[in-house]
């Protein structure tokens, strides 16, 4: 089925964060509701005419980030670019419905390709995360791959009865995994819940699964970690906030405070590398934002089209 997406107006980074300073902060430290920070019971949600109008209009939003990002104790230059498109879900396979059918689940799919340098060598990250519109159940699906000149690995999520999640990887340590996990939060559903209703967002003290990423680049267990989260809410910029106190690593995610809550930066804190105890932030910074059925753009003269997102061909 063709993804459906609308775009409203683009808002600048620096003029978000100025608002954002001058401003009464709400500050939610707080944990939600036992009922909203453990949907395990599935509840619906009211999807406004707002929220039809901007996501299903047939485009896709893609968005394009200036990266320097934390790799073996350095700090490398690259790109990031996400992209958030409805789509509809065949339930029981959990992959993107070939067909119109009435048992299909529409969702917010949220994609994540991540390119950069060490060195002599490139790595390129790609993450997918597809979370339910209609009710408030944890995402239905999470995959990550991660590809460099020494190998590449792979992680995939499924949510059925629990979670089961499968590993592929070149290192013997990890090599192919298998394993089932309880429903727990999921750091990768956070930018698809940030999109569809920020209030959804949990706060306090629980466990969370980090972002597949994350687990691969530092090779740890797949597992749910204790997190503290924290959410302020300012009248143009809202900041969503995760400490991971056993991992040493904290997570910053900057998004406009009103509709369609557009995601402007992220910042992700992490030990260093090998013995070291220096702390090395990586950084994503709104370049450009546009709206494009971009899956129709694949002739060679479509090149151009990156001018618009300020990517080289």
């Amino acid at each position: 089925m063709s993804p459906r997406h609308f775009l409203f107006g683009i808002l600048t980074l620096a003029l978000a964060i100025a608002s954002c300073k001058n401003t009464p902060e709400k500050d939610s430290m707080n944990p939600l509701p036992p009922d909203v920070a453990h949907p395990e019971h599935a509840k619906p949600r009211t999807i406004s005419e707002e929220f039809k109008a901007y996501w299903y209009n047939g485009t896709a939003e893609v968005t394009s980030y200036e990266l320097s990002q934390e790799r073996y104790g350095n700090l490398s230059e690259g790109t990031v670019v996400t992209i958030f498109v409805t789509e509809d879900f065949a339930p029981e396979k959990q992959v993107k419905a070939d067909n119109p059918s009435e048992d299909n689940i529409p969702v917010l799919k949220f994609n994540s390709t991540k390119k950069f340098l060490t060195g002599i060598y490139p790595y390129s990250i790609m993450n997918s995360t597809f979370s339910p519109v209609d009710t408030d159940e944890h995402a239905i699906k999470v995959s990550n791959s991660v590809q460099e000149w020494c190998g590449q690995v792979y992680m995939q999520l499924n949510n059925r009865d629990q979670f089961e999640i499968v590993g592929h990887s070149y290192f013997e340590s990890e090599g192919d995994q298998e394993k089932e996990l309880p429903k727990s939060w999921l750091e990768d559903e956070i930018w698809n819940r940030i999109r569809i209703n920020p209030d959804e967002l949990p706060t306090g003290d629980f466990m969370m699964i980090p972002s597949f990423e994350s687990m691969r680049l530092r090779h740890k267990e797949a597992k749910a970690y204790p997190v503290t989260a924290s959410l302020r809410q300012g009248d143009s910029l809202s900041i969503y906030q995760l400490k991971y106190p056993e991992l040493s690593r904290d997570l910053v995610i900057y998004f406009n405070s009103d509709f369609p809550f557009e995601i402007e930066k992220w910042e992700e804190t992490n030990v260093g590398w090998g013995n070291s105890e220096e702390k090395l932030k990586t950084t994503a910074t709104r370049l450009r934002r546009i709206r494009s059925a971009y899956w129709t753009r694949n002739k060679p003269g479509d090149k151009v089209l990156r001018d618009s997102l300020g990517l080289n061909p």
